[in-house]
């Protein structure tokens, strides 16, 4: 029996201010909330998966994508989420170009924005 297999994966985010963290998820991004839990955690569900916001007084420094939502149509949803205020990154590296907020990676498109604490997100689109 593959006991993982069938289970609900929590991305646990740390967050220096719960409260601007908790405003950005529900009205920016417009994942409806779980609740809080007795540890601290604020939890939502998208999808299979729970995103967890914890406190973290020092917050967080990876420099890597640390969630990324996979959408069906990458412009539409760059489109919608920035009319509720989320500012998406550019880049112009080797090997890492954005036209439009989107960069083709091999079989997907992506794009990157950060939440207030500097977490960063991405979308993506697989493409067929």
């Amino acid at each position: 029996m593959d006991v993982l297999a069938s289970s609900t994966v929590s991305c646990m985010l740390p967050v220096k201010d719960l409260t601007r963290a908790r405003r950005f998820y529900e009205q920016q991004l417009g994942l409806p909330p779980l609740g809080a839990r007795p540890d601290g955690k604020f939890v939502y569900r998208c999808g299979g998966t729970e995103i967890a916001l914890f406190p973290k007084p020092e917050g967080t420094q990876a420099r890597h994508t640390a969630l990324s939502f996979r959408v069906d149509d990458i412009v539409q949803a760059i489109a919608a989420l920035k009319a509720r205020g989320v500012h998406f990154a550019d880049y112009d590296l080797p090997g890492l170009k954005t036209v439009d907020h989107v960069c083709v990676l091999g079989a997907e498109k992506a794009a990157w924005f950060e939440d207030p604490e500097g977490n960063i997100l991405c979308l993506h689109e697989d493409i067929a």
